[in-house]
């Protein structure tokens, strides 16, 4: 299955928040008079595993098979699968410019890294997934063109907070990566162990 491009607010009525989708909330919508409460329904244990599955996907823009991969990979790692999930995703280059305010949405991230705007420790990277390692040093390219970009977003915003494990120098546009993120500091309400019962089938397998 591949990324979704649908209308948000389809998923924001089902999933609440996903801001590395949008930063359009539920609240949003009601203001603007497109909230109906007919969308909350009871649910039985199956479909809170599937939204919650759900909301990780579209948060972070993955495939179905994408999103598997990582659940497979933490599931062979120590420790809590469901943490060392969380903590792959956060790690990836396109979820890192996000957090470091270098981009509105995560699409928007990985749309700057697909057009080669962006160095990793002096090297160009244009892969979204490159999973990002402690110490590793965000730039954009030594072009006008890149840094006018990024800059121009920073500049727009004052409100950005940057998490704990990075470090922003705004004048520069560049980031550091000081350590990998703890679990309380991911900032989405979600469930990762009721993803990990929801692929538990399909890890066994491996």
């Amino acid at each position: 299955m591949s990324r979704y491009r649908g209308p948000f607010f389809k998923k924001i009525r089902r999933l609440w928040a996903l801001p590395g989708l949008t930063k359009i909330t539920r609240d949003d919508l009601k203001k603007k008079g497109k909230w109906d409460e007919r969308y909350i329904k009871k649910l039985n244990q199956y479909h809170i595993r599937l939204i919650e599955k759900q909301k990780l996907r579209f948060h972070y823009g993955l495939t179905e098979r994408q999103l598997l991969k990582y659940v497979r990979i933490a599931a062979k790692a120590k420790g809590s699968t469901g943490q060392v999930l969380l903590q792959l995703l956060e790690m990836r280059l396109d979820n890192i410019l996000f957090r470091l305010g270098m981009a509105r949405t995560i699409p928007a991230a990985r749309q700057l890294v697909n057009h080669r705007h962006i160095l990793v420790n002096g090297r160009l990277v244009d892969i979204p997934s490159y999973r990002c390692k402690p110490l590793d040093t965000i730039t954009a390219k030594d072009k006008q063109k890149s840094k006018a970009l990024i800059q121009n977003y920073l500049d727009s915003q004052t409100k950005v907070k940057v998490p704990p494990h990075l470090t922003l120098k705004r004048r520069e546009s560049e980031g550091l990566v000081k350590t990998i993120i703890d679990r309380k500091r991911v900032g989405l309400k979600i469930n990762e162990f009721k993803i990990v019962e929801f692929y538990s089938r399909q890890t066994k397998k491996t």
